[in-house]
């Protein structure tokens, strides 16, 4: 006899006992299959997964035992509502667990399922994923020459974890290549960094967020003192979300909180009264109203677009880049027993404005497409400060030393500026300060109108 689930949610009940139950509904006379009480199965449809799961158990090819029958019942009923529902079984969930420390083991994708194909969210910083070249938005349809259609997420994902230094050959199909093609990728402990930061130049920092963890708004905060320290006055800021698939919903709260005084920061609605919550800015703003641009692209997902959202409805940042995925579900991890559960979506994200994120995502401010930078090697001509017996400046300027200062810029941008898009960022920032100068100069200069 198979024992019963152990410490279960809501009832008790063993295999065996829901088995003679779903065969009973076999005799239920027929008047009740269309007429079923208030909030309880529909009993012609119930009586047919009854005589489905006889059939299988008398008749399939090889005998399978009630319990795993019905687990499989559980993932068909879950796996057929969304890419993000899902049944957690021990190993499952105990890696669940693990994912969200910021350390497992694997190739360091984020996934999701589209036309049956595993699709990439985006590849996690530096894992072997993306060392490999693997790119949000590429289909993987083969796993060591396996084909993945007709595979659950949960079966491939199986397939893709393995031991540290073994390999596995993923068949990938890309937009904009005419055929897939096959990457060999070593798997790895991944270990998930969840902010960095440096300086791009004097006056302007860069805080780069891979993923939503326990802990990222907190050290949001920390990366943010650190460049304000650094830098005096620290001019503009870009927050890198290009790539983030997201993670826990109360860091990307704690990381608008950074750049907020006031307001709402996201809304969640279900069915439950549960569900739906609201997420207020707190009365303090760290970043003191300091210029932003934040990035995102087709791989910023869930907390990611959360933030872009928040910060855009409010005013507070440029979102520059290309439309983020459009994740806007909650996803809620609901134990079963000791070790499994099932992870349910169980509300949708709205932005302070109301926009729902769910397959829509967030529209940059300003599209810049990621693209290949290429320096050009222009000779100059010849210009006044070349010809001899040249007039000296009246400024007291020296010609050779904006020579200098040029070739100086030009070696320097040969040697950072490899990112397009974050470069556009930059620029921005700069045309920003620029501006609040120029507004400051002129208002300097316009004299009070009582002395008029």
């Amino acid at each position: 006899m198979i024992s019963s689930l152990d410490k279960p949610t809501h009832f008790q009940f063993s295999i065996k006992s829901l088995v003679l139950l779903l065969i009973s509904v076999m005799f239920i006379p027929a008047w009740a299959e269309d007429n079923p009480p208030p909030e309880q199965l529909p009993l012609k449809d119930l009586r047919l997964f009854s005589e489905v799961f006889h059939q299988i158990r008398s008749s399939y090819v090889e005998e399978v035992d009630d319990r795993t029958l019905l687990e499989y019942a559980i993932k068909g009923m879950l796996s057929g509502l969304d890419p993000h529902s899902s049944y957690l079984d021990k190993k499952l969930y105990r890696e669940l667990k693990v994912h969200t420390t910021g350390e497992f083991g694997g190739l360091g994708l984020e996934v999701g399922m589209e036309d049956g194909f595993v699709k990439v969210i985006s590849p996690i910083d530096d894992t072997p994923a993306q060392k490999a070249g693997i790119e949000a938005g590429d289909l993987i349809i083969k796993l060591d020459k396996q084909p993945v259609k007709g595979m659950t997420l949960t079966e491939a994902v199986k397939i893709m974890r393995g031991k540290r230094g073994s390999k596995i050959t993923l068949t990938v199909a890309r937009e904009g290549l005419n055929h897939p093609f096959e990457v060999t990728i070593t798997r790895d402990i991944i270990r998930v960094v969840s902010v960095r930061s440096r300086s791009l130049e004097e006056g302007y920092g860069y805080i780069r967020i891979a993923q939503f963890q326990a802990n990222t708004g907190l050290q949001v905060g920390k990366a943010l003192a650190k460049l304000q320290k650094n830098n005096k006055p620290l001019k503009g800021l870009v927050l890198d979300l290009r790539n983030n698939p997201g993670g826990v919903l109360h860091a990307s709260v704690e990381v608008v909180d950074q750049f907020l005084a006031e307001g709402l920061i996201v809304y969640t609605e279900g069915r439950l009264p549960k569900t739906d919550s609201k997420y207020n800015a707190t009365s303090s703003d760290p970043s003191d109203d300091l210029p932003l641009v934040v990035l995102i692209n087709g791989g910023s997902a869930s907390a990611s677009e959360i933030v872009a959202g928040a910060l855009q409805d409010h005013k507070r940042a440029v979102i520059m880049g290309t439309d983020s995925f459009g994740k806007g579900s909650v996803q809620s991890v609901i134990p079963l027993t000791e070790d499994r559960a099932i992870k349910l979506t169980t509300a949708l994200y709205f932005t302070p404005n109301g926009r729902s994120i769910q397959a829509q995502g967030i529209e940059p401010d300003i599209i810049v497409e990621r693209a290949k930078i290429t320096r050009m090697d222009v000779h100059s001509g010849i210009k006044e400060a070349d010809l001899s017996r040249h007039l000296d400046n009246a400024n007291g300027k020296n010609g050779d030393d904006k020579k200098d200062k040029e070739k100086s810029d030009t070696d320097k941008d040969k040697t950072e500026i490899k990112d397009n898009q974050l470069y556009e960022a930059l620029n921005l920032l700069k045309g920003i300060h620029i501006l609040s100068l120029n507004r400051i100069e002129k208002d300097n200069k316009t004299p009070d109108k009582e002395s008029l």
